[in-house]
């Protein structure tokens, strides 16, 4: 569910105060572990954390006008969402992975997103470990070693060819 508040405050104050009180939390979990280098602001209707233009010009691949993310925290309809920034970081996500079940804690996680619906479902610790783990130069080294990657990557086939459909 994106929102369409323009700054963080704006943001948290439309949230329910169960869901402003978990958003928060994990916001100051963030913002303690954050290279100075990354800014805050909001970045498609969420909390985002970014490298801003000032220090990596070209911005996101998906839209060059918005800075490049990082992390992103968003309320959502039926959970809250922690977006890690890991673009396929199968050594990231392996160490995160291993990280996590240490605390015994169980882990709702699609390919970057963790998915929580209150604040005792997350290993903040573990939060605040990966965030601090990759300062701003070393993300965007790996994002664009990620994008160099994908390029040339062959395209994937796809049912539509040349206008012919396959059923």
């Amino acid at each position: 569910m994106q929102s369409k508040a323009t700054t963080v405050q704006q943001y948290l104050a439309e949230l329910p105060t169960d869901r402003r009180s978990a958003i928060e939390t994990v916001r100051a979990v963030i913002l303690k572990n954050l290279d100075p280098t990354f800014e805050e602001g909001m970045q498609y209707g969420m909390i985002g954390f970014h490298v801003p233009h000032k220090v990596y010009p070209p911005g996101y691949h998906c839209d060059p006008k918005q800075p490049l993310p990082f992390v992103c925290l968003a309320s959502q309809k039926n959970y809250m969402s922690l977006y890690l920034g890991r673009y396929g970081n199968a050594e990231e996500e392996r160490w995160f992975r291993e990280a996590w079940a240490k605390t015994g804690k169980k882990l709702d996680m699609g390919k970057s997103c963790v998915r929580f619906k209150k604040l005792d479902d997350l290993a903040l610790d573990v939060i605040g470990k990966s965030v601090r783990r990759t300062s701003a130069r070393e993300f965007i080294q790996y994002y664009e070693s990620f994008l160099k990657t994908a390029r040339q990557r062959p395209a994937k086939k796809t049912a539509v060819r040349a206008g012919k459909k396959r059923f």
